[in-house]
């Protein structure tokens, strides 16, 4: 990607958030583009780092036997009606609704209803189960009070997964199925996710678990056993029979050790049943030749809520704790070098144009900084305003067979002979 063709200008960067400085530094560069309370744009650079996190989620779910669906966003009334929730969000102004000659619809705000009426139409025998549906796509709530900019919004992208089986010990291996593929997921994404025990709140069910990272951004908090592993989260304890629960479900009866800690969502999981597939007859035909309901799982990970997160764990702050720009993990950056050439030396800019191409018909990603009238020290700047982990700097400094190459997190340098770059990528990014 060319700088000059990024839509990307001279960027001043004022007055960072301090809660939120990476996002902050997205929206005041126009990476991030607000339409309105919490709708948002997304321009190339955290468009394709949000890309990414996508087909790995995509990847995991498919190698561990997913299917994956599209199921539209609106949505009809009726179906609505027949799981017994069209008027509970209506009233709670929870959803989007629009009043047609044609009928009432909504914009998705969660996909039972819809996944349900589609799997009604695929299962018919035990033979076809257990299956677990997934879909990547956008979901729209009319939260009343946005918040930490992409971390609460009226729109944005989900991974939600619906698991279809037998009986309720097919639920659990199912709903365990899919806890391993999250941590795994998470692990790859450099999250230091810990399962939480949730309450199954209003989309209802038995047995639920939150995915969560510890970080003073977050807007939930856990008591967390750092010891034991053990993590509820605090709004449990709002169950009058909370203690019966954990004992029942997690075999805990010891919370002494508990303690308060912020934390950020990122996923959750549950157990459902057959709350829905009862209300909404989906029914299989059983090894006995009977229709039976369908039980099922519901699984969600927010996409809009990782990228945020991971951004907000990349900030690369100066020696008095300030942000300063950020430095993405180099697995989901979607450019990892970034030349910068001195702009008043036509030679040292007609060599990047030179390494620029070379690099892109090896198939690897990189930003060419072609603008004019700039310094080296705002390129460098700009480069880790957009969050690119490694820069190439080509300037007085550097010999001409010589390129120079910085991490941006860590400002590490290292001179290499221009015919070894292949290599340093290599055995580095």
């Amino acid at each position: 990607m060319r700088l000059t063709q990024s839509g990307i200008g001279k960027i001043k960067l004022d007055r960072i958030d301090n809660m939120y400085p990476a996002q902050d530094i997205l929206f005041k560069s126009g990476q991030i583009i607000q339409f309105g309370t919490g709708i948002y744009a997304y321009n190339n650079v955290p468009l394709r780092v949000k890309q990414k996190i996508e087909n790995i989620i995509r990847t995991e779910l498919t190698k561990s036997g997913c299917v994956e669906i599209e199921l539209p966003t609106l949505q009809p009334r009726e179906i609505w009606d027949a799981s017994g929730r069209w008027n509970k969000y209506v009233m709670s102004g929870t959803m989007f609704t629009s009043n047609t000659k044609k009928g009432e619809y909504c914009l998705a705000p969660t996909a039972e209803e819809a996944v349900v009426e589609f799997a009604k139409n695929k299962i018919k025998s035990y033979k076809d189960l257990p299956i677990i549906l997934f879909q990547i796509g956008e979901k729209y709530r009319n939260e009343i009070r946005t918040r930490g900019f992409l971390l609460r919004g009226k729109s944005f992208p989900m991974m939600d997964a619906y698991s279809f089986n037998i009986n309720e010990q097919d639920l659990v291996n199912s709903y365990n199925k899919i806890k391993d593929v999250y941590l795994k997921i998470f692990k790859y994404l450099e999250l230091p996710v810990i399962p939480v025990i949730a309450d199954n709140g209003a989309i209802g069910g038995k047995k639920s678990e939150e995915f969560m990272v510890l970080s003073n951004i977050g807007e939930d908090t856990i008591l967390y056993d750092e010891e034991k592993g053990i993590a509820l989260n605090i709004e449990l304890l709002e169950k009058e029979n909370y203690r019966n629960y954990l004992k029942k479900e997690y075999n805990i009866t010891d919370t002494n050790n508990l303690k308060p800690k912020k934390a950020v969502e990122l996923g959750h999981i549950f157990q459902l049943g057959k709350e829905y597939s009862r209300s909404m007859n989906a029914n299989y035909i059983n090894y006995e030749g009977k229709s039976q309901a369908l039980y099922m799982g519901c699984y969600g990970i927010g996409i809009s809520r990782t990228l945020a997160t991971i951004y907000e764990m990349s900030v690369i702050k100066d020696k008095n704790g300030n942000a300063k720009g950020i430095s993405l993990p180099k697995k989901l950056a979607p450019y990892c070098l970034q030349i910068i050439p001195k702009s008043d030396n036509s030679e040292k800019m007609k060599e990047a144009e030179e390494l620029y191409k070379f690099l892109q018909e090896k198939g690897i990603e990189v930003i060419l900084d072609d603008r004019k009238n700039t310094t080296i020290g705002s390129s460098i700047m700009d480069c880790k305003i957009l969050g690119t982990p490694y820069m190439i700097i080509l300037g007085d400094k550097v010999n001409v067979n010589e390129i120079e190459i910085e991490n941006t997190k860590n400002g590490q340098k290292n001179k290499i002979l221009k015919h070894n770059i292949l290599n340093f990528i290599n055995e580095n990014i």
